[in-house]
């Protein structure tokens, strides 16, 4: 069911609703900074928002059939394609690329890659991957330059991000493997982390987002 947050007068962000986001704690993080969102199951309203956050927690399999069946796949693919400000958090990091080990689930194909399952655990590391860990930046990104290198992030996930163009991946996380923790692509970004989740540094990466003017361009590889 849709989460009952009505539209905020002029606003301007959509939030996705595809039925199994974490969609309270986005909205709980959005109204800390006084932002103007609705959360939305309508593709009309995406394609009509001026940015759009597709939120993290669920299962690959299960949310790209209710994305096709809503119609929402399109309309956060047309949602990149036209340039419009796009911010995926986990799953919404993980759906963007071509395909999901997670039920061999053809996903969004908006970034060429897959998403693979973590290695078995090893040397006492458990997966799910949970918890807090540092993330290391790679490339510099409007959006993620406004917390300190080294800034811990929440993580809930036993899937990861595997870009086929390395020059994508602006941030990785080490859990027994090094993974991508941020992705990029013109006027799309994807944390792998919770940023709603992670204290007051999420809360500056999703402000720096809500103030980002949508551009950025990959560093030549």
């Amino acid at each position: 069911m849709p989460l009952a947050v009505p539209p905020r007068r002029g606003g301007t962000l959509a939030v996705v609703d595809y039925g199994a986001g974490n969609l309270q704690s986005v909205a709980n993080a959005l109204d800390r900074l006084g932002a103007s969102y609705v959360v939305t199951a309508d593709p009309a309203v995406v394609d009509g928002s001026q940015a759009v956050i597709f939120p993290g927690v669920g299962e690959a399999a299960a949310a790209m059939a209710v994305l096709r069946r809503t119609g929402l796949d399109a309309a956060v693919s047309r949602a990149v394609a036209s340039g419009k400000k796009t911010l995926g958090i986990c799953i919404g990091c993980q759906v963007v690329f071509e395909r999901s080990e997670e039920g061999d689930t053809t996903c969004l194909g908006i970034l060429p890659g897959l998403v693979r399952r973590f290695p078995p655990a090893r040397g006492g590391l458990k997966v799910p991957h949970m918890g807090w860990n540092p993330v290391r930046r790679l490339a510099r990104h409007p959006v993620f330059d406004v917390v300190p290198p080294g800034t811990s992030f929440y993580f809930v996930h036993s899937y990861y991000p595997a870009p086929a163009r390395g020059e994508q991946v602006v941030a990785d996380c080490e859990h027994g493997i090094v993974f991508p923790a941020a992705v990029a692509a013109g006027s799309l970004i994807a944390f792998q982390f919770h940023v709603e989740k992670s204290g007051p540094a999420g809360l500056a990466l999703l402000e720096s987002f809500l103030r980002w003017d949508g551009r950025w361009e990959a560093p030549r590889a």
